[in-house]
């Protein structure tokens, strides 16, 4: 069963009335199959409609979907074997940022993201996804493991925010962030991001400082989450929607300002409807851009981030 959002009422309205009409022809009385088939043109089309006009505040909503992929649906979609690594070797091993070696499409690499959980339970022990001081160090341990044997970074970052709590902040929160971002940009091997669902502030920053920056199409980007910047600007989360247009946090505004290299197109209404056509779609983007980093040496490689950096908002 998918979760409707409410810009899509009319969708489930007409899903509703086509599952009462299934029922209804499994009593083998009648044959509805026809009407059946203009009912789900119906919907495929206003669904298509619907996707096709988004304001950044329902893509934002698309974005945080509890059905959408997170990073160990696509780590059982992508990957003929993964290896987990844990621990920062200094204090514990963050739950909210997963990392190891793994194989895509036959390409070794070091696969690193942040998983949110995909129930109660798993999101709690996850932290939703908000990592902690010990997971971008981790994050950044990984990533110079992978530059001493020359294996490519691929991160995967959907995350509101780093955890902001207290603890983290004794335990040297922004120290970790600046730490993980260095780490990127030091890297001597290719690293490719890719913001699969949410990506907020320096928490998504510190995985994504990378050559090669690909985007889901209704995922989000931004320095901060569109309640906290209203909360910030307006006294009030109630004005989110007003912020997420001001911020220009989709992909397609993103990308018409170089902030953001590639597009993901995602099935009709979002990565949550087809998963596996969604994973399938950014395994073959990560390793066409891998590809494109091919033969550069590490020099090359740490020029062409930092240009990129820097080059932003120029």
């Amino acid at each position: 069963m998918i979760s409707y959002l409410d810009f899509e009422k009319p969708v489930a309205a007409l899903q509703a009335k086509i599952d009462e009409l299934r029922e209804t022809a499994d009593d083998g009385a009648i044959d509805i199959d026809a009407e059946i088939e203009r009912l789900q043109q119906r919907s495929t089309a206003l669904l298509t409609d619907i996707y096709a006009k988004l304001t950044p505040w329902q893509k934002t909503q698309v974005a945080r979907h509890a059905e959408r992929p997170h990073f160990r649906d696509f780590v059982a979609g992508m990957c003929s074997e993964f290896m987990p690594l844990a621990g920062d070797r200094a204090y514990a091993d963050d739950k909210a940022i997963q990392g190891g070696f793994a194989t895509i499409a036959g390409r070794k690499v070091m696969l690193i993201g942040h998983e949110k959980g995909h129930d109660t339970a798993s999101r709690v022990k996850h932290n939703f996804g908000m990592g902690m001081p010990e997971g971008y160090r981790k994050a950044a341990r990984l990533m110079e493991l992978a530059g001493r044997f020359g294996l490519p970074v691929v991160t995967l970052v959907d995350t509101s925010g780093a955890f902001p709590g207290v603890q983290a902040e004794e335990r040297g929160q922004a120290e970790a962030i600046a730490r993980a971002t260095e780490a990127c940009l030091a890297l001597g091997s290719p690293m490719v991001a890719a913001i699969v669902g949410e990506g907020g502030s320096g928490g998504a920053v510190a995985l994504a400082s990378a050559n090669r920056v690909l985007m889901f199409e209704h995922a989000i980007y931004s320095v901060i989450s569109p309640e906290g910047c209203a909360s910030i600007l307006w006294r009030t989360a109630d004005k989110a929607a007003d912020a997420a247009q001001a911020m220009q946090v989709t992909a397609q505004q993103l990308a018409a300002l170089d902030v953001i290299d590639r597009i993901i197109p995602e099935p009709i209404g979002g990565a949550h409807r087809a998963p596996d056509m969604a994973i399938a779609s950014l395994q073959a983007a990560i390793i066409e851009e891998l590809r494109t980093l091919d033969g550069l040496g590490p020099d090359q490689l740490r020029h062409q981030r930092a240009e990129k950096f820097l080059a932003i908002g120029g």
